[in-house]
């Protein structure tokens, strides 16, 4: 056997060794991709189930928050109007109901100075006496 047959023997060993692990790579590569193409199925099979009920819910969501809008429209303008109404009323009957409530306090003053009995009043030469008036700063919270 010549040098160039042994040579030749190798090189047909080496592109056998090399044409079978091409072919388990070609083998492993489908088979990956059998795998892949059957997850991509599996999981459109379950996405497209779960992406019609985040759709529904979404529209749900949706219509909820207009109800909720139209409520916050609603008591704004029930707000509006309860602060319209107080300040009405405040202005009817605040001012004649402080009138009133100041002539009660009079008239209660004067009752209750009428049936006080008098005192007499003595004077001291050179001495300042205290107010006489009832609820001065002396008598406040006693009478």
């Amino acid at each position: 056997m010549s040098g160039g047959e042994v040579a030749g023997i190798l090189v047909a060993v080496f592109w056998a060794i090399l044409v079978s692990f091409i072919a388990l790579v070609l083998v492993r590569l489908a088979q990956t991709l059998k795998a892949a193409t059957k997850l991509v199925a599996d999981v459109t099979e379950q996405a497209v189930p779960l992406l019609a009920d985040a759709s529904a819910t979404v529209r749900s969501a949706n219509s909820q928050l207009a109800r909720v809008d139209s409520i916050a429209a609603d008591v704004q303008e029930v707000t509006a109007n309860a602060s319209a109404l107080s300040s009405t009323v405040s202005t009817a009957f605040g001012g004649p109901l402080v009138k009133v409530a100041a002539f009660g306090y009079g008239v209660r003053r004067a009752l209750g100075r009428r049936n006080e009995p008098e005192q007499s009043r003595t004077v001291i030469v050179g001495k300042k006496l205290p107010s006489a008036r009832r609820g001065g700063r002396r008598t406040r919270g006693k009478g």
